[in-house]
């Protein structure tokens, strides 16, 4: 695609960014059937179901580099992103809901739950860190100690909201008693074949049309001389992030705020079990690969998550800006970040 010129890269980009958001629509809506036809739960359902689907092209780009050898590429694609996922709340936040009197996502959607959710993410991305101080040569069945444990973690992670789900030892089983309502299980128009059927495609299109956003993105950012690292961090994530906003929105407008925080935190925790993909896949080590940029953005985005719980756990009434003071506080967060991305690239 290096070859094609920029103002047809740019149309391909923004048709690629029209599917995935249609996509994105769709899958929210299948997924709020699956969620009540099979008793998942938003939040147990955000944490796999529409957290997978969302992150497909993530997941494509990530064995494609994977395969290629090309490690710092996966490292950088999952890393770069996370960071800018969550800021996807703010987005939620600010346009999800609007009007005199509304509350902001994290008072909406507070529950002890969700919570948890954020706190796994802190957990999974603290092991990131750590595991890229690590020496390679500590391979063993083409599986390193730090990728395995990142797995774990996810994996007891939604052993706790599934259970968390089912009962807490705290009052209303720790939802605020004046957060949203849970969706009622309405009457659904969709049938369980059907909504199956449409997860499915509107799951495939999104792999497709977010493998083209990259490859596009990219191309177009090498013309105009972006460095790969600011790429990853912006334009890049910001394509593979279209998802998450496209059924956050939706699920916002379905009267699901727990879905919306769920996908995004679910997504957020999932990206780096991809690690173990990537290491099985190379056979080498993966996340000794990853630079300074890389770790800076993986402790940026665990510091804007604890944002979050702690609007969760606080519940901020008062909006500015049109939006609540945690998603103000990572908004400005994320500027700073940015600004020392540069610094650290350039």
């Amino acid at each position: 695609m290096d070859s094609l010129p920029f103002a047809l890269l740019v149309a391909i980009f923004v048709a690629a960014a029209a599917v995935v958001w249609i996509a994105g629509i769709q899958l929210s809506k299948a997924t709020d059937v699956l969620d009540a036809r099979l008793h998942l739960g938003s939040a147990l359902g955000g944490l796999i179901v529409l957290a997978v689907a969302t992150n497909l092209p993530e997941i494509a780009i990530t064995v494609s580099a994977a395969v290629a050898g090309n490690l710092e590429v996966a490292v950088g694609n999952i890393l770069g992103g996370i960071a800018l996922q969550t800021v996807v709340l703010v987005v939620l936040d600010a346009f999800g809901k609007r009007g005199r009197g509304v509350k902001p996502l994290t008072y909406r959607a507070a529950s002890l739950t969700l919570v948890l959710e954020g706190l796994v993410v802190v957990a999974v991305l603290a092991v990131v860190i750590a595991g890229s101080q690590l020496p390679d040569g500590l391979e063993v069945l083409r599986l390193t100690p730090d990728v395995v444990l990142i797995a774990a973690l996810w994996i007891v992670g939604l052993v706790l909201v599934q259970r968390a789900g089912k009962h807490l030892p705290w009052h209303e089983d720790g939802r605020a008693p004046d957060a949203s309502p849970k969706p009622a299980p309405a009457k659904k128009k969709m049938s369980t074949k059907k909504a199956v059927v449409v997860f499915s495609i509107s799951a495939l299109a999104t792999l497709v049309a977010g493998v083209v956003l990259e490859r596009t993105g990219d191309a177009a950012s090498s013309q105009i001389g972006l460095s790969g690292v600011l790429f990853g961090a912006t334009v890049l994530a910001l394509a593979t992030s279209l998802p998450e906003i496209s059924t956050g929105l939706q699920a916002i407008r379905q009267g699901d705020d727990s879905l919306a925080i769920s996908d995004i935190f679910g997504g957020n925790a999932f990206l780096p079990v991809l690690f173990l993909l990537a290491t099985v896949i190379s056979g080498s080590a993966v996340l000794p690969r990853a630079n300074g940029a890389d770790i800076y953005l993986t402790a940026l985005a665990a510091l804007l998550t604890l944002v979050y719980v702690v609007g969760l756990i606080f519940r901020p009434q008062r909006r500015i800006a049109g939006m609540g003071v945690d998603s103000l506080v990572v908004l400005v967060l994320y500027a700073v970040g940015v600004g020392g991305l540069f610094a650290i690239s350039g």
